[in-house]
């Protein structure tokens, strides 16, 4: 998510990886390595590869969420990626989990291939530039600079994206690896808000929640920066288990209901799919009216 980075260590030692290995990492530089508060590192994607995420995600995800009947056929499907960094895991989903020339037999032609629709967001505009400038579908991935816990300003932008669509949700979201960034700036009642403005906004919504254990590596390199504590940390009631405390919030506290854990990449972040209660309700009361109309 924003912009800064002192070393491939610090990067290393934020995604979990043995800090014993960090000297064999001390390849680029920055002139501040704590300037970084909200994950935005510069080379985040050479220590998290999207490979990682990817072999992880079945490539016909989208053709068993979205069937025939619960997609427009005069609307792409809407994708959300908050905080994407430099874009290349955002470019690396687009591909993977495209339509391809196949799903359109599958699909009964209720879309085309490339009918797919992007809108990465980071808070961190350098990022952003980056990933504008190596962007390969600049016709179906966009680029915004966007802090998600500003309300004014994602209202604006998020709403001129959907409503260029006639909708008002997303079909999937994705929050990779960012929910810790955001407890650490906001605190437990700004988690718990942001998981559920994202539930609101999502029909489906992919989180990759990082451990407890990368919120004290985060601590402790500004410790040895000598740094202040994130303001936030050592009040977190909110901790532990992350994947079961991110759970919760989303199921028992919320609106969705977790479909499915894809299993853990290899630095032990499991992959989690929720969906909407409301599409369960929308489901059956389809399936009722169905049932009303034969005779």
């Amino acid at each position: 998510m924003a912009a800064f980075t002192n070393s491939a260590s610090v990067e290393a030692e934020e995604t979990g990886e043995d800090l014993e290995l960090e000297d064999d990492f001390l390849l680029t530089s920055h002139p501040d390595p704590g300037a970084a508060p909200f994950g935005n590192f510069p080379h985040y994607y050479s220590f998290n590869p999207p490979a990682a995420r990817l072999n992880l995600l079945p490539p016909a995800l989208l053709r068993s969420l979205f069937s025939a009947k619960s997609c427009l056929r005069d609307s792409p499907l809407l994708a959300l990626d908050v905080g994407c960094n430099s874009g290349e895991l955002s470019i690396a989903l687009y591909r993977h989990l495209n339509l391809q020339e196949n799903d359109i037999v599958n699909l009964g032609a209720l879309h085309t291939p490339g009918d797919l629709r992007f809108l990465c967001c980071d808070i961190d505009g350098a990022l952003i530039e980056r990933a504008e400038k190596s962007n390969p579908f600049p016709g179906s991935v966009f680029y915004k600079v966007l802090d998600v816990m500003d309300s004014a300003a994602r209202l604006v932008i998020l709403q001129h994206f959907l409503n260029g669509f006639g909708r008002s949700t997303f079909d999937i979201g994705f929050c990779m690896s960012v929910t810790m960034w955001i407890h650490l700036n906001h605190g437990d009642k700004g988690l718990v808000e942001f998981l559920g403005w994202l539930a609101s906004l999502c029909n489906y919504l992919l989180v990759e929640p990082q451990p407890w254990k990368c919120y004290r590596a985060a601590a402790r390199r500004l410790r040895k920066l000598g740094r202040n504590d994130f303001d936030h940390f050592r009040h977190l009631t909110i901790s532990g288990d992350m994947t079961k405390r991110i759970t919760r919030i989303l199921t028992t506290d919320g609106t969705m209901e977790l479909v499915q854990c894809f299993g853990n990449t290899s630095w032990d972040r499991s992959l989690l799919l929720f969906k909407s209660k409301s599409l369960k309700v929308l489901a059956e009361n389809e399936l009722q009216q169905q049932r009303n109309e034969r005779p």
